[in-house]
């Protein structure tokens, strides 16, 4: 019998701006194990970075049903989802709230694990949470930015052509 992997997740997005460049970072430990993730974007927000730092987190993760432990600074994503509220906008089909391609990608990985949000502050000298924003910050500075091309579509609707 195999006993359940418990992981720790720490996330962070970052966005220079708001919008502007922006990026994630992730530290996920599993025992001795350790992986670092990190990407950036040309033009997004800070709260999609810090979504979707928390997604591609559960994404990575290889064995389903495992116990997860993240830890964020975004009060935006672990509020969401410990007080219940995406939940309550899924049902309502996301009319009116922002990031709906972001949640409807969170929930279709959420549902395959045993995931525990933990909220911690930023900038409060706790190593893991401090190594993402760095991880964040570099990607958002990188010269490989990737397009966020939902949130850029949806910002041409609603000012015009971007560049």
């Amino acid at each position: 019998m195999t006993k359940t992997p418990e992981i720790t997740i720490y996330t962070d997005g970052a966005a220079r701006g708001n919008p502007g460049p922006g990026g994630y970072g992730i530290v996920l430990k599993h025992k001795e194990h350790r992986k670092e993730i990190s990407r950036g974007y040309r033009l997004t927000t800070n709260n999609r970075m810090e979504l979707l730092a928390v997604i591609v987190a559960l994404e990575s993760l290889k064995i389903e049903n495992s116990r997860v432990t993240i830890y964020t600074d975004s009060r935006y994503v672990a509020d969401a989802v410990q007080q219940g509220w995406v939940f309550q906008w899924e049902a309502k089909n996301f009319k009116k709230k922002k990031n709906p391609d972001l949640w409807k990608r969170f929930l279709s990985v959420y549902p395959k694990h045993r995931v525990n949000f933990i909220w911690i502050k930023g900038h409060a000298d706790i190593p893991d949470n401090e190594r993402c924003d760095r991880l964040a910050v570099e990607a958002s500075e990188s010269n490989n930015l990737l397009v966020d091309e939902v949130y850029e579509s949806e910002m041409e609707d609603d000012q015009g052509i971007l560049f």
